[in-house]
């Protein structure tokens, strides 16, 4: 007698299908999207260098039920690119991106004060053309604003990144720049440092901040314990951020509390941030980011890799007196998981 064959039920359900590239040789490639032991991994695989996969949310049924959120795009009045390779070949915003820029960023230098050990832009204090690294001028600045004004007509927000955007000896005359067109706000992406020791500067972005035309202070805060800070930013600088967020509360600056967030070194903290931004009076929000593992980064294993899905689980663990996982949902201008 033979044994009847029967099918064998697979450890996985299947997503949906998606475009990457291959870690090694930059060639695009299709991707699968498939939840496993309810999270959520993407498995890709290149013809010449194997499969790769990694995990990209720690709940699948998060994942799933953050598609509902899912909208039609806004397009940009204006792009800059043609259609020639493809994606992610053709960089900026061509004719056929589905959505305007949410956020407009402007790195003004490579350089930085800091040489931290995890840095996604690999900035640093010791890079070429001096201790600020590569620099845009205020003419290219000036003109990458009237590109950005041109794709959005009254953007909401600019933001000024790095390196580190505060040692850029041009700094608040790219503010000027910024607040002379029509965009409603800007952020100033910063460690900190000139803020805890520049009262002047504080000062000058101060006089910035007016009603309806707002200066916003995107600051790095990891946590509050010195091994934290440590292992993240390669030294301690628990002082220099009170300092920096006491300083900007006496001209009236918000502040965004910005924390990279990284497995077994600081999510224990995560619910200790909040509270401290909750306690100081500049601090109107607070955002968690898991680390980008690019640039300079820790050793990893992208199969247990940090995702939103498990901080907001985290946050709803350490502060449950306040927030729990259901009161969080995507923001409506990307979709709903493209920052997994």
């Amino acid at each position: 007698m033979v044994a009847a064959m029967t099918t064998r039920e697979s450890d996985e359900v299947f997503l949906e299908l998606t475009r990457s590239i291959c870690p090694v040789c930059k060639q695009t490639i299709n991707a699968e999207v498939n939840a496993r032991d309810d999270q959520v991994f993407l498995r890709k695989r290149c013809p010449e260098h194997g499969e790769f996969e990694a995990r990209v949310y720690g709940d699948a049924e998060m994942y799933v039920a953050a598609q509902r959120f899912n909208k039609p795009g806004s397009r940009p009045l204006q792009t800059q690119t043609e259609v020639k390779d493809g994606c992610p070949s053709d960089c900026g915003l061509c004719p056929e991106h589905k959505q305007h820029a949410c956020l407009g960023i402007i790195e003004v230098n490579t350089g930085c004060n800091l040489d931290c050990p995890i840095c996604f832009a690999d900035s640093g204090s010791l890079r070429e053309n001096g201790p600020d690294g590569y620099s845009i001028t205020l003419e290219q600045c000036a003109t990458m604003l009237d590109v950005f004004v041109a794709a959005e007509g009254e953007p909401e927000v600019v933001m000024f990144s790095g390196g580190e955007p505060t040692i850029h000896k041009d700094i608040l005359a790219m503010i000027d720049l910024a607040q002379a067109r029509p965009i409603n706000a800007v952020n100033l992406n910063t460690n900190g440092l000139r803020l805890a020791s520049d009262k002047n500067f504080v000062a000058e972005l101060g006089r910035r901040n007016r009603p309806g035309r707002p200066v916003n202070i995107y600051l790095q805060f990891d946590g509050l314990e010195e091994e934290t800070h440590r292992s993240i930013r390669g030294r301690d600088l628990r002082e220099a951020k009170q300092r920096a967020l006491d300083n900007c509360a006496e001209v009236g600056l918000t502040v965004t509390l910005v924390a990279a967030i990284e497995k077994d070194i600081n999510e224990h903290e995560i619910g200790a941030v909040i509270r401290h931004g909750l306690a100081h009076p500049a601090v109107r929000s607070v955002v968690f980011q898991p680390v980008t593992h690019s640039g300079r980064h820790v050793e990893f294993d992208p199969l247990t890799r940090l995702t939103n899905s498990d901080v907001l689980h985290t946050i709803g663990t350490q502060v449950p007196e306040w927030l729990t996982v259901d009161d969080f949902f995507p923001v409506p201008c990307c979709a709903p998981t493209c920052r997994s």
